[in-house]
């Protein structure tokens, strides 16, 4: 899919994110908790961090503000994106934002002067990407990273079954409908779901089982790789780099998980 034509690539799009899902996605709180104590735990004091596919900017404020030294930067394809990161940010001088779509390799060609990386993090931006676009954007974030280099990918995976989606999708809608009762409170239930189901980039929801993409990331060369938590289709997963080398794919029997 050309990545120009995309639905999900629209500042309407990126606007309805902002403001009428972002906040109600399940588990914020956990999901930062986690992040943030990983990152405290592999890499205590990253001079360089890149939030990628930033979106609201939440992610990299709280590793900003979690390491006083560290500069962040924030990216993603949208200026809506990236205008509401600057709304998180501030003036704050060790924060850089640039504009990148990594639908392609090219993107690559705006990060030479912050590489390499200590930490990247990305939350809800890669799914939107094709199986053989993820594996390279994976690879190029491997790239991207110095040794002993954290990645961290928020993401919504794919469900072992079409029940156990429908199911997700249920969850899901019920925190859209809490999020929004307040502000919009005429709007019923059926509504939201219709809404949701409805969606312009539904069919760019391009999802992968995450026991999929562990594997991918240790083929690439990442160590410690792991789902650190997953609440239905809602998971954090990643690993590290600590060798400059990538290593040989390995055996089916220990790529599972």
């Amino acid at each position: 899919m050309n990545q120009k034509d995309s639905k999900w690539q629209t500042k309407e799009l990126a606007k309805t994110f902002l403001e009428g899902v972002r906040g109600a996605i399940p588990a914020a709180n956990l999901q930062l908790e986690v992040l943030n104590k990983i990152v405290s735990m592999w890499s205590p004091a990253p001079s360089e961090i890149l939030d990628l596919g930033c979106g609201d900017g939440v992610l990299g404020r709280m590793l900003l503000d979690a390491h006083a030294t560290a500069h962040v930067t924030f990216a993603d394809f949208s200026e809506s994106m990236l205008e509401a990161a600057k709304k998180q940010i501030g003036n704050n001088q060790r924060a850089t934002l640039i504009e990148a779509d990594f639908s392609s390799a090219a993107w690559l060609n705006g990060f030479e002067a912050e590489k390499p990386f200590d930490v990247i993090v990305s939350g809800f931006a890669i799914h939107h990407q094709p199986d053989d676009r993820k594996k390279k954007l994976y690879s190029e974030i491997y790239g991207l990273l110095g040794e002993g280099g954290v990645f961290l990918n928020l993401e919504h995976v794919s469900s072992a079954t079409l029940s156990v989606s429908a199911l997700f999708d249920s969850f899901f809608v019920d925190h859209l409908f809490r999020f929004h009762r307040d502000t919009v409170p005429n709007k019923t239930r059926q509504e939201i779901e219709e809404a949701y189901y409805q969606r312009p980039d539904k069919e760019e929801n391009i999802l992968a089982p995450v026991e999929t993409q562990c594997r991918w990331l240790r083929e690439i060369g990442f160590q410690d790789v792991d789902c650190f938590f997953k609440v239905f289709e809602l998971a954090l997963f990643g690993g590290r780099k600590t060798s400059n080398e990538p290593m040989q794919p390995i055996g089916h029997n220990a790529a599972s998980g």
